[in-house]
């Protein structure tokens, strides 16, 4: 009877541990990360049980340039919106350590694909976009913002 209460026990605190380390894992992509040209940050969070991204910083080169606007965007409408703010990661799930089902915004092209991101390193996000079919696609890596 010991045994049986022993090996229950033992499972009961096996399995909190496996949900606090899958837990640990899906929160270190959430902060800021640079594209790859690093001239823009992203913020990573959560909200409503999916992943989001807004970019909170761009690269200034022009001074005279105060408000950089979403001029690429395929439907005309959106093309007066800053781009600072601008959501362009949303609808990503977890699922054995990637995040998939979503999608991302590019707005130098003013394409929306879909995407999957997986932390390589605690600093380092590989992005792939697809689209259309999954076999048109593109890889990148972010690198996270040092605080």
């Amino acid at each position: 009877m010991k045994t049986c209460q022993f090996a229950s026990i033992y499972l009961l605190v096996l399995l909190f541990h496996t949900q606090l380390a899958t837990a640990q894992s899906k929160s270190k992509i959430y902060g800021a990360w640079y594209n790859t040209e690093e001239t823009a940050q992203i913020e990573i969070m959560e909200s409503k049980g999916t992943l989001l991204g807004k970019i909170v910083w761009l690269k200034n080169e022009d001074p005279e340039q105060e408000v950089f606007l979403d001029v690429v965007n395929r439907d005309s409408s959106l093309r007066d919106r800053p781009l600072m703010g601008l959501t362009i990661l949303e609808g990503l799930s977890y699922h054995k350590g990637v995040w998939k089902g979503g999608k991302i915004y590019d707005p130098e092209s003013g394409l929306t694909y879909s995407c999957e991101l997986q932390l390589m390193k605690k600093d380092l996000l590989e992005v792939r976009g697809f689209l259309g079919d999954s076999w048109v696609k593109k890889t990148v890596e972010w690198h996270k913002v040092k605080d």
